[in-house]
């Protein structure tokens, strides 16, 4: 049952992480289920289907974008979407930006970190990251807030292999808050963990873990 899953993981949670329940490839009626459990939080990472699901579902629901993100579909989810946890360049971020203004928003964003053994997961390199904040472009974006990391674990059985990816994230989550976010509160958020290494990362000081398997069963493609 979705509902007893969202209960079941949202007891457990200590304060300060919150459930982003992963809804691609779900129904709109399974997303009610969890809905009506109390769930306000959910993943998707098409913007069609995003899209799609925010026009026919309660308006409260907070629509976080954890996919990676083309710079052409940014238009379709800028007046909504609460958050986007995919931000891997500055051209990207300049964009959200832009469509950011034209539906008279600020856009919570988070930097997607590249920590996986895999070239198929996307996200900058830390010092990749480094350069883009040092060079100062985007303190001049006004319609977009940076508010963390995000960060996928390599999909390995090898946990203590997670546990080392997800201490590298935590170590320069922390060293950003000490030196360039060290005035901005908004720099709180850490994007990492989902159904099989969710407890590992929070361990290591996630704020947002991204469940979908575990609640919704194995998706339909």
């Amino acid at each position: 049952m979705i509902s007893e899953e969202i209960k079941k993981i949202t007891a457990e949670l200590p304060e300060g992480v919150r459930l982003i329940a992963v809804s691609k490839f779900h129904p709109a009626e399974a997303i009610m289920e969890a809905y009506d459990a109390g769930q306000r939080l959910f993943g998707e990472n098409k913007v069609q289907e995003m899209k799609a699901k925010h026009e026919v579902l309660p308006a409260d629901i907070e629509w976080h974008f954890i996919g990676h993100l083309q710079t052409n579909k940014v238009k379709y989810i800028a007046p909504f979407v609460s958050m986007i946890h995919a931000i891997d360049s500055l051209h990207l971020l300049q964009e959200v930006n832009r469509q950011a203004e034209k539906a008279g928003r600020v856009i919570d964003c988070l930097l997607q970190i590249h920590i996986a053994h895999e070239e198929t997961k996307f996200g900058m390199t830390f010092d990749e990251c480094r350069t883009l904040l040092d060079d100062g472009e985007w303190r001049e974006l006004k319609h977009v807030r940076l508010c963390g990391l995000m960060g996928m674990a390599t999909n390995t059985d090898d946990m203590e292999q997670v546990e080392r990816e997800f201490t590298s994230l935590q170590a320069f989550f922390e060293e950003l808050k000490g030196t360039i976010f060290q005035n901005k509160q908004a720099f709180k958020e850490l994007s990492m963990g989902m159904t099989d290494d969710y407890p590992i990362a929070i361990r290591h000081g996630s704020t947002f873990i991204r469940i979908g398997t575990l609640i919704f069963g194995e998706r339909n493609y």
